[in-house]
């Protein structure tokens, strides 16, 4: 089996360049906006996870910014290795109780907005192994008003980088992010979509190049993309109204994310960093 370490290595390295970079980004729109907010980072050690077999290692750092614009924005990066616990390990791509071993690196993004206008937003991409080794990602638009050329925008940028890559990523992964940004219990999407991808395996070298090439471009495209859709509308005016709206919309996030989203439970069950995991729960919602 080939030895992904210095694989795992690189992706990580990629994943903080790309979190500097949104955080440098994100700080310039407070700027813009006369704010002063800045990220204040938070490094944790992964803990121990019951059942799992030594080797526990790793941890990451937790960003988070409370600002004019980002009324809460959160940017994670980690990379974990260790043995996945014994009752959790049979459903993960390629673990099994008898080889639970595993390593993990990844960036994770959410914001939550001041401004209803301005679309919350969802960003994520990972390297992980077992016996197997794969990248997985995508990011959503949430916005709790939505608007056609902003989902247009959002849509073509990600479409773009997917051509570039394979002829059917785009239509494959938009399906595929529809259906699991879906809320069943409430019969609605969670926004309007973007594009979502898991299990795309590296069998070799020249594949682990080429979809951490597409890996890369998916961070790259929303890095160019959504600071033009806050610009866009972060100096429009709301009413009461509109704000409820948004909080209304921010409880239909807050019950996906903690019913139906792999990734929070993935890092409950991994000893990740329960503040890190749960930093997409907005500041503020309302059930009504």
């Amino acid at each position: 089996m080939t030895d992904w370490t210095p694989y795992t290595a690189r992706a990580r390295t990629w994943f903080e360049s790309l979190r500097d970079a949104i955080c440098a980004e994100f700080e310039a729109i407070e700027r813009e906006a006369g704010s002063d907010a800045a990220f204040a980072y938070t490094p944790w050690q992964r803990a121990a996870v019951e059942g799992g077999e030594g080797g526990e290692t790793g941890g990451g750092v937790r960003g988070v910014m409370q600002g004019r614009v980002f009324e809460k924005v959160g940017v994670n990066v980690s990379t974990v290795v260790g043995d996945l616990s014994q009752d959790f390990a049979g459903t993960i791509n390629g673990a099994s109780a008898d080889r639970p071993a595993f390593s993990a690196t990844g960036i994770s993004l959410v914001a939550h907005m001041a401004n209803p206008h301005v679309p919350a937003v969802h960003m994520n991409t990972r390297f992980l192994t077992t016996t197997r080794s794969w990248f997985g990602g995508g990011a959503d638009l949430n916005p709790p008003i939505p608007y056609a050329q902003d989902t247009e925008e959002f849509h073509a940028a990600l479409k773009l980088v997917c051509d570039a890559h394979g002829t059917d990523y785009y239509e494959r992964f938009k399906q595929w992010a529809d259906d699991y940004f879906y809320i069943p219990h409430r019969k609605v999407h969670r926004g309007v979509g973007g594009i979502f991808y898991d299990h795309m395996e590296c069998v070799g070298p020249d594949a682990w190049e080429a979809n951490f090439a597409f890996t890369r471009a998916v961070g790259e495209a929303f890095l160019a993309v959504f600071p033009r859709l806050v610009r866009r509308r972060m100096g429009l005016g709301f009413s009461r109204e509109e704000k409820l709206r948004q909080l209304e919309w921010r409880g239909r996030y807050a019950e996906f994310n903690l019913v139906y989203d792999r990734g929070t439970l993935f890092g409950l069950k991994t000893g990740g960093n329960i503040d890190a995991i749960l930093m997409s729960l907005p500041p503020e919602a309302v059930w009504s």
